[in-house]
């Protein structure tokens, strides 16, 4: 009998591929040719799977994103007894950031997918699809913190939450860039979540 393939796990592999390759010197000028050859395979055989550097793009995207949120879950299932609004909140932005070799290696796969989003509406929409979920998310965070007396009033908005989605994405850009290490892009977001969790509100006559 002819062997089976696990269609998902050669996906994967592909994505892989791509991953390092985005690691090591950027995917602006890599090939559906240069992944297949990394990959190990013939590109007839990487075309099987993607027939196109977006359609490839997408997957590994969305593949680093499930393998993301699995670690951020993980994160949050290790505190000890039931995690507040506040270290959720923490866990989640830590694992928008490229703070490891892994990691990192996301975010450069995202930047190279976003700059072709950019200029591609289908693209575009999916690349934007999940920012009002995360928000809505964060904000929800918010609320329960407020409700718990953990968030001084008032700031348990969209607003917020966007605030925080929109500092991980300049804080990853700047590790990129090299502007600043990982620690502190870290120490950074900490103290905006010490800013947004622990500002007294004053009285204005004082």
């Amino acid at each position: 009998m002819p062997k089976k393939v696990d269609h998902e796990a050669r996906r994967q592999e592909i994505s892989e591929a791509l991953w390092r390759i985005a690691g090591t010197r950027g995917l602006d000028g890599a090939s559906l040719r240069d992944v297949a050859a990394e990959a190990g395979i013939s590109l007839g055989r990487l075309q099987h799977y993607f027939r196109t550097k977006d359609e490839m793009l997408a997957f590994a995207l969305q593949h680093i994103n499930r393998l993301a949120n699995q670690r951020i879950r993980a994160r949050i299932e290790a505190l000890e007894g039931e995690p507040t609004p506040r270290q959720v909140l923490r866990a989640c932005l830590s694992g928008m950031l490229p703070l490891d070799p892994e990691s990192r290696t996301g975010t450069l796969v995202g930047a190279a997918y976003f700059h072709r989003a950019v200029h591609d509406e289908t693209l575009r929409a999916e690349a934007k699809d999940g920012i009002p979920k995360l928000r809505a998310f964060f904000a929800d965070q918010l609320r329960r913190a407020e409700e718990r007396g953990e968030l001084p009033p008032g700031r348990a908005t969209e607003d917020e939450a966007m605030l925080l989605i929109s500092l991980a994405d300049g804080l990853s850009t700047y590790v990129l860039l090299d502007v600043h290490g990982p620690e502190q892009a870290m120490r950074l977001m900490d103290l905006q979540l010490a800013n947004l969790f622990d500002r007294k509100e004053t009285d204005p006559d004082h």
